[in-house]
């Protein structure tokens, strides 16, 4: 590696390091707690609640400023000893059953339970569709007289 490259390599990781900080800075370290059950059970919470924002991120790995007013909630909530189960009905209540990232099976719910097997059993369907009609428009070979004979002399060893 040259000097010059060396050079860069440091520039530029020295100008993204303050950025990386502050990204770490943005999601936001909790206060203290009282026991280790309270810090488990914000650390479980927070991983286990989806961001409504982000839609595809826990409320720990998004930095959207909802996220952030949610990890303070639920932050508050375990410090005030509240459980685990009130918490979550809270922002079920708050935010719907989407903040969940495993939503129970209620009527509301069926249809995102049962997409994984509706889907596999549609791509099921397609795939036997497809496969019986390549069967149905493949025809047998049909050979010329000429190509006939040549197959019975193979077939012989002539």
């Amino acid at each position: 590696m040259t000097r010059l490259a060396w050079r860069g390599g440091l520039l530029l990781a020295a100008w993204l390091l303050p950025a990386g900080l502050a990204l770490a800075l943005a999601i936001g370290a909790p206060g203290e707690f009282a026991s280790d059950a309270e810090r488990t059970q914000y650390e479980t919470l927070i991983r286990e609640l989806r961001c409504t924002v982000c839609q595809g991120e826990t409320i720990h790995e998004s930095n959207a400023a909802l996220a952030g007013d949610m990890r303070e909630r639920v932050y508050e909530m375990t410090r005030d000893g509240q459980s685990a189960a009130a918490i979550v009905d809270f922002m079920v209540s708050r935010y719907g059953d989407y903040v969940r990232y495993r939503p129970p099976l209620q009527a509301n719910t069926a249809l995102l339970w049962a997409s994984p097997l509706l889907l596999l059993l549609a791509g099921g369907g397609v795939w036997w569709r497809v496969v019986r009609q390549r069967r149905a428009t493949t025809a047998p070979p049909t050979f010329t007289a000429e190509e006939r004979a040549a197959l019975e002399r193979l077939r012989r060893g002539d």
